[in-house]
């Protein structure tokens, strides 16, 4: 077949499918364009997941008629200073998203610039352009696409249902409008039960006002606030704690210069940094921005712009690394605040809502506890002695005289018709068995201490089921599991040892001799003196293979083929040589686990004195070894509230 040249709609539509991946993709690249022209308030209207309708509505500076008719062409864009694609300062450049999106849907773009004395407007119909024609518009711009896809239907089989496209939208949005606190967000639509809406944020704190908007108010209460700068690269947002994860990553937000990515890079010095803090299956959050001079990065490595190149990745994964663990040993012995309200829910009885108020069909105080009590029923007529119910007080000298003994007489009847006629006693026959204490309460038995109390972690004053110790606080009280609490202090104790000693290599009587391709190599030889530092000792042995000199003496016997290769790999994919370190550290908290407090070990009351004034002083001590919470604190308002005190 002979090579000719493709028709401007046919190179329309390929590049349409590089950048039109689906709804939210248009959505993305509008509402981009908007923030660029300097939108402080945009509107999104979507119908059908959006392939039937997506109304963009902006208050930005809106564009001239004959900025208008460029618009729609390819490759046109007002973005770009004097062609250099390494000063890139805007969210767009390329000037492919109008076109693109005209070649595969029906685009209406109306707009008005505050020089023009009204609005103009152009309509590109599967890639045939209109004439620029005048329109009513205040100033800004509103984009409408309608039935996305239509010219090339095949590509509507590949979306998903109207829902899914809906939420995908709204992710998008929300992505977008964490790094834009000062812009209103609307969401609306027939395809939305209600409209999301994103006040504009004002003030210092706008940023975690939008962050509390986006992501909760419990993410809020459980962030760690991160800043730091090295050598031209400024890092700043907030983390989550440890103990404040989910079973996915898509709460996880990078922005590069204000531009939201999905970095694989930037994921692996997130997990890096949580390394040793978190379940292997679970998730930190995270809301972190990058800011560095724009030749220092490369955004136009991705159609989508999703990814980008760092010219100096290592600066940028130790700045976030170094970072996080910094704020991580800085929070102390911090954990989430979500592990009390969990317990406290489990608490909560039927038909009490988190206020403690009771709930519609709630029936009284002891709906859900006694089915067999009967409400006493009320003697005939509207009189009624107050001192024959069976809940009234005892009152001095009550016992005297026959009309007292009348009274406790017939006190005694409506007990025994409040419960059924049976015996009271009988009642009581399975509760026989507690007399006896059901915690050591000995730490209580001693004098409060109102300086221990006001200490965060609060004063010990019972150990319940040899591995719970309770402490009291000023203002409510906190759970201690003694084993995972020590474990993580003998495992911080170990951490501390091999930095300051180093970890000791093993010489092999004979070396390994590990057989690579020739680039793993490479990447193994160029960080020889890094491995070393973690007892690893290799060299080169001819081509394609490394001989393996020293192992780490902690990791004892190893497969160390394995190792090798595992460490070539994590150099290839992140740039890091993470998985000797991560093997390190396993050992290392095997070795906490086995010899810390075990569970069922009865402690004395200045043992768990102790314990909670070390958690306090020891940095990552709010979970142990496996990402589990050490201690929850439960508050005395909260705790009132179950008993309908407040």
């Amino acid at each position: 077949m002979a090579v000719r040249q493709l028709s401007e709609t046919v190179i329309n539509r390929i590049a349409a499918g590089e950048v039109i991946e689906r709804p939210a993709s248009v959505v993305k690249e509008l509402v981009e364009n908007a923030l660029d022209a300097g939108a402080s308030r945009i509107e999104i209207v979507t119908a059908a997941g959006g392939k039937t309708l997506m109304r963009i509505t902006d208050d930005g500076l809106g564009m001239t008629a004959a900025d208008l008719a460029l618009a729609v062409e390819r490759h046109c864009t007002s973005k770009l200073a004097e062609n250099d694609l390494m000063d890139i300062c805007t969210l767009g450049f390329r000037g492919e998203a109008l076109p693109s999106i005209g070649a595969v849907a029906r685009l209406t773009i109306a707009t008005r610039n505050e020089s023009e004395p009204h609005g103009w407007e152009i309509s590109v119909d599967g890639g045939e352009k209109s004439e620029v024609m005048p329109s009513a518009l205040n100033r800004g711009m509103r984009v409408e696409v309608r039935d996305l896809f239509f010219a090339t239907p095949a590509r509507l089989k590949f979306l998903k249902s109207d829902r899914a496209e809906t939420a995908a939208i709204t992710e998008v949005v929300k992505r977008i409008a964490l790094v834009h606190p000062h812009v209103r967000f609307s969401l609306s639509g027939p395809d939305r039960r209600q409209p999301f809406d994103l006040p504009a944020a004002t003030g210092s704190d706008a940023r975690l006002v939008r962050i509390g908007q986006v992501l909760g108010s419990d993410f809020v209460d459980n962030a760690m606030a991160i800043e730091a700068e090295r050598e031209g690269v400024r890092l700043s947002g907030f983390a989550g704690l440890p103990t404040y994860h989910r079973a996915n990553a898509l709460q996880q937000f990078f922005f590069v210069n204000g531009r939201p990515v999905r970095d694989k890079q930037l994921l692996g010095a997130l997990r890096g940094a949580y390394s040793d803090v978190l379940a292997r299956d679970r998730h930190p959050i995270v809301v972190l921005d990058i800011d560095l001079d724009p030749h220092q990065v490369d955004v136009n490595v991705h159609p989508a712009k999703a990814n980008v190149r760092f010219r100096d990745g290592q600066l940028v994964r130790g700045l976030i690394v170094g970072s996080i663990k910094r704020a991580l040993v800085e929070a102390g012995h911090r954990a989430s605040t979500t592990g009390g309200h969990e317990a406290l829910d489990f608490a909560r009885p039927n038909g009490i809502d988190p206020r403690g108020r009771p709930t519609a069909g709630y029936s009284g105080a002891g709906a859900g506890y006694r089915s067999g009590y009967v409400t006493p029923a009320r003697p005939s007529g509207d009189a009624q002695d107050w001192r024959l119910s069976a809940f009234c007080p005892l009152q001095g000298g009550a016992g005297e005289g026959a009309g007292a003994a009348t009274l406790e007489a017939a006190r005694g009847d409506v007990v025994a018709m409040s419960f059924g006629g049976s015996d009271l006693a009988e009642e009581q026959v399975p509760f026989s068995g507690f007399n006896g204490l059901s915690a050591d309460t000995r730490a209580d038995a001693a004098p409060l201490d109102h300086e221990v109390e006001a200490r965060p972690l609060g004063a010990a004053r019972a150990q319940i089921h040899a591995n719970y110790i309770v402490a009291q606080t000023e203002d409510g009280l906190v759970i201690v599991d003694q084993h995972a609490a020590h474990e993580r202090l003998v495992y911080e104790r170990l951490k501390e040892a091999l930095a300051a000693k180093g970890v000791s290599s093993q010489m092999l009587l004979i070396p390994e001799v590990v057989e690579l391709p020739q680039e793993d190599v490479n990447r193994l030889l160029e960080r020889a003196d890094e491995l070393s530092e973690c007892g690893l000792v290799l060299e080169g042995f001819g081509p394609g293979a490394v001989a393996v000199r020293a192992s780490p003496a902690l990791l004892g016997d190893t497969d160390i083929r394995g190792l090798v290769r595992d460490i070539a790999d994590d150099i290839a994919d992140m740039n890091a040589a993470t998985r000797l370190c991560e093997r390190l550290d396993h050992v290392a908290a095997t070795m906490a686990c086995h010899g810390s407090v075990k569970s069922g070990r009865r402690l004395r009351p200045e043992e768990m004195n102790a314990l909670l004034r070390e958690m306090e002083a020891t940095p990552l001590s709010g979970q142990c070894n496996h990402g589990r919470p050490t201690w929850i604190e439960l508050k005395l308002a909260d705790i009132e509230k179950l008993f309908g005190r407040r």
